[in-house]
């Protein structure tokens, strides 16, 4: 149990909580919420005996072993399987234990240990360990390279595997998503569904939240609350608090004006095409979502290109290459106003080779790369945070991009991204990765790009942040090409998923739900191909005889799925009515109280039944798929 009682923490001379009581409880999966530097890395320093309270109390039960990724990795030789083991203390302090009592011939002692190493599963410390590399991205030959051969963001990922391998009682994560591909990021989340301690879980990736959390504690205004139940049911709660404010309620009915007409808009255009209506769908969650971001700092728009050119940019048979290695080849892509795609692939399959290619950041080594006359490329990489000017401030940023505005037009222009005041004009070498991230998007969107490509644009930005980017990027009306783990966003703005792999670009046949199974399906398949192969002996009757004794065993679960398929039918009938009855402006008046309390009831039991029948579909799938 983890205890709070009047609890006040402050950094410096700025108090981040305030008599904050609350008790979170073994076996919760807590998200962590709020907006950068309210405080929730230091309520993790708190935790870990880093920061001190400055009234109140703090408590933790007595033997609680703390789990959290080190910000640091050192540039050892050590392998990297057992730089990951080096997470278990228990194993170690016995491995050290155990080579003691060897040495001294302490056979009886001896005896003990190696028990000791049975009951902890000691045995199995290698698999485990190469389970966790294999997980988070690493092939079986990385397993034995030394760290000090790894680049920055994959040491980021050998100290999260190290973090999973320690035998704790509380799972500290701080944005763990940043530095992992959207593969692993599925992997990941189906792990910590499985962890039996407490998770403590910061992320501004809402669908990674409602994956894994039981509870949202959202740090506002110095207070800490707890909500049960995922994110979504947290939004909903919180638009529901701030429907009873008037003066948010008038922004709020705004608000859904305003995303209202892009699914309208949407829907105009909108086919049969499964895409298309999966898009339309996030479309229609959006208005819904809006309203418990009213609030939020951030407000901006990508005004109309001054040239739309048609096609904006074309590939004819191009190929990328590293050091003579082929990345991608015979590629061809012809980008169009409105495209908007989203990338899928496995990190390292060529995902930001192509953005570079169709940025003009690289040349192809064979094809050709053929942009329009008047194209304008907004191109976003996490490269050119670094590139900024740390001694100029962000108004000096856009003035040396447009030297006639006035100083008034770009304040007013930067406060859309939350540059005010004396932040307008300090020097950004001091900024977060955050705030230097949203500089970045916004010198972009003051140009006025024809062709947007966005590679990893979320990292470091918080939750308003990016629903105020998706919003922005609903209007944007040239061509979008995006890279990204954060599947809301590409839920909401890509109306085509390209796959990138085997050194090829072809069509994602799905949407991001198909190709979570897909994912799964490969690593499945990887598995099996690391296992030794099987000869059969089988007879033809045999086989015969044992693929009938199959169906038999198919048809139960087959007709499991058909049933569960017709629930989640029932279910997302039913949440549309209620988004519909939401959307109604009347539902919010002071008579219509408690109607409303009954809707936002209905539709947290509509998310959370959908939640265990998509499990259970999920589940059922994958074990026919196993059986299959």
């Amino acid at each position: 149990m983890l205890s709070f009682k009047n609890l006040s923490l402050r950094r410096g001379i700025r108090e981040l909580l305030h008599d904050v009581t609350v008790i979170f409880h073994a076996g919760q999966r807590i998200g962590i919420t709020g907006a950068n530097g309210v405080g929730k890395s230091s309520l993790f320093a708190l935790i870990r005996s880093e920061l001190q309270a400055d009234s109140g109390d703090f408590s933790l039960t007595a033997g609680t072993v703390i789990a959290h990724v080190a910000q640091e990795t050192p540039a050892v030789d050590m392998p990297a399987l057992e730089y990951v083991k080096d997470g278990d203390t228990a194993l170690r302090e016995l491995e050290k234990s155990i080579e003691q009592a060897q040495q001294h011939g302490d056979g009886q002692q001896l005896a003990h240990l190696l028990s000791d190493l049975e009951t902890i599963d000691g045995y199995s410390a290698d698999s485990r360990a190469a389970r966790l590399l294999h997980g988070l991205g690493f092939s079986a030959a990385q397993e034995q390279l030394p760290v000090s051969s790894f680049s920055g963001g994959w040491r980021m990922r050998l100290n999260l595997a190290q973090a999973l391998m320690c035998r704790s009682d509380l799972l500290l994560l701080d944005e763990p998503t940043n530095h992992l591909d959207l593969e692993t990021v599925i992997w990941l989340e189906d792990w910590l569904r499985q962890y039996p301690g407490m998770l403590l879980l910061i992320s501004h990736d809402r669908d990674f939240l409602d994956r894994v959390v039981t509870h949202i504690a959202h740090v506002e205004n110095r207070s800490l609350t707890l909500y049960t139940g995922s994110y979504s049911d947290f939004e909903a709660q919180r638009a529901e608090q701030l429907a009873h404010q008037q003066a948010q309620y008038l922004k709020q009915q705004r608000e859904i004006k305003h995303m209202q007409g892009f699914v309208e808009r949407f829907r105009a255009k909108a086919t049969k095409a499964r895409q298309a209506q999966s898009r339309l769908k996030a479309l229609e969650r959006m208005t819904l979502i809006s309203q418990a971001h009213v609030d939020s700092p951030f407000e901006f728009h990508f005004d109309r290109p001054d040239q739309l050119p048609n096609p904006i940019l074309r590939l004819q048979h191009a190929a990328a290459a590293y050091n003579d290695s082929v990345i991608l080849n015979d590629i061809n892509l012809n980008i169009v106003e409105g495209d908007r795609i989203g990338l899928l692939g496995h990190n390292g399959a060529g995902k930001s080779t192509l953005i570079k290619l169709l940025a003009g950041a690289m040349q192809p080594v064979d094809g050709k790369c053929i942009p329009a006359k008047g194209i304008n490329v907004g191109y976003f990489a996490q490269h050119q945070l670094e590139q900024l000017d740390g001694e100029a401030s962000p108004l000096l940023h856009l003035q040396r991009i447009d030297p006639q505005a006035t100083e008034q037009q770009l304040r007013n222009f930067l406060g859309g991204f939350a540059f005010q005041g004396d932040m307008a004009t300090s020097p950004v070498a001091p900024f977060s990765g955050g705030e230097k991230a949203r500089l970045v998007l916004a010198m972009i969107v003051y140009q006025r790009p024809n062709l947007l490509l966005l590679d990893e644009p979320t990292n470091h930005l918080d939750l308003e942040m990016r629903l105020a980017l998706t919003t922005a990027l609903q209007e944007f009306e040239g061509a979008l090409i995006v890279v990204s783990h954060d599947r809301h966003l590409l839920r909401s703005v890509a109306d085509t998923l390209l796959l990138v792999a085997d050194a090829a670009v072809g069509p994602f046949d799905g949407d991001l739900d198909d190709y979570r199974r897909w994912v799964k399906e490969q690593i499945r398949k990887d598995l099996d191909a690391s296992a030794p192969a099987q000869t059969s002996v089988a007879t033809k009757k045999q086989q015969r005889q044992h693929a009938a004794a199959r169906r038999e065993q198919l048809r139960p679960l087959q007709n499991k799925i058909r049933k569960l398929e017709k629930q989640l039918q029932t279910f997302n009938d039913e949440k549309l009515q209620v988004h519909a009855l939401l959307a109604e402006s009347d539902i919010y008046e002071e008579q219509n109280k408690d109607r409303l309390k009954e809707i936002l009831q209905r539709q947290s039991y509509l998310e959370q039944a959908l939640e265990d029948v998509e499990e259970q579909w999920l589940q059922a799938s994958e074990a026919l798929d196993a059986m299959q």
